[in-house]
């Protein structure tokens, strides 16, 4: 790791949550367990209704994840399943998505059941051979959904070779890791 970006890590990991709560005065962000939370008058709100779709504790959250990974913005799920079920909404019937061949049970009957039945394409792919990539990957395909290591013969992936392949198409790319 190069010292600008160690610092960056280690810089905003101690900065992490410090942010000012206008109505506690705490000066980093406590843990907010509440499940509801109250409005100032009727038909106005403070942006928090209800924890499942909205919490300062998780937004405290994606905010340090989306500095850390120098990202426009990160979320955060409640399970790894929740969120491969949120890609699906990046999606339309009719585009492809290449799939890590050798991937967790769980994600590919996900796939199989869920997302091919919406029109979803999916084509397994061998992500540590990056020629099937290059075989596979055509106008069509909108994303690299790349499991690395994966689950459970533990294959790698070189994430920055299938990034520039799928960046070069348009692509995004997905990684479960």
């Amino acid at each position: 790791m190069t010292k600008k970006i160690q610092k960056h890590i280690e810089t905003s990991l101690a900065h992490a949550g410090l942010r000012s709560d206008p109505v506690t005065g705490s000066i980093s962000t406590p843990i907010y367990q509440t499940a509801t939370f109250a409005h100032p008058e009727f038909g106005k709100s403070t942006g928090y209704d209800y924890s499942r779709t909205k919490n300062p504790t998780r937004d405290s959250l994606e905010l340090v994840l989306a500095d850390l990974e120098e990202g426009a913005r990160a979320s955060c799920f409640a399970s790894g399943m929740a969120a491969i079920g949120a890609l699906q909404s990046l999606f339309a019937p009719g585009d492809t998505l290449l799939v890590s061949h050798d991937l967790y049970g769980g994600t590919y009957r996900m796939f199989e059941n869920i997302f091919k039945p919406w029109g979803l394409g999916i084509r397994y792919v061998d992500f540590a051979d990056i020629s099937h990539v290059h075989k596979n990957i055509d106008a069509s395909v909108k994303a690299l959904y790349i499991e690395t290591p994966t689950n459970p013969l533990m294959r790698i992936a070189d994430i920055t070779a299938l990034s520039a392949i799928a960046h070069k198409h348009n692509a995004l790319v997905i990684v479960d890791n």
